[in-house]
């Protein structure tokens, strides 16, 4: 345990950041499970929708800096590629 005032203090910060970035965290893997499996539906809207959410959550993640920038563009570049191929199996079928 931390002896100083301000080590305290960040102790008490670093409890909480790390709580909200859990929780944030959490709640983002669940919105890319609820994209995934409407992708594996093979329902093209309501998957263009959580897409949509998906997408908003991981900028905002980036944003916080809950992850880095790089990691929320790749992952949204991957989840569209699911959705594109989603869409030109639907054309062809």
């Amino acid at each position: 345990m931390p002896t100083m005032k301000s080590a305290k203090k960040r102790l008490r910060q670093n409890i909480k950041r790390n709580s909200r970035n859990r929780a944030f965290k959490t709640s983002l893997r669940t919105q890319i499970k609820k994209f995934l499996g409407s992708v594996k539906e093979g329902n093209v809207r309501v998957a263009e929708k959580e897409l949509q959410l998906t997408v908003q959550k991981l900028d905002k993640s980036a944003t916080k800096g809950i992850l880095h920038k790089n990691t929320a563009s790749r992952r949204k570049s991957r989840l569209t590629k699911k959705l594109n191929q989603l869409k030109t199996t639907k054309q062809k079928g």
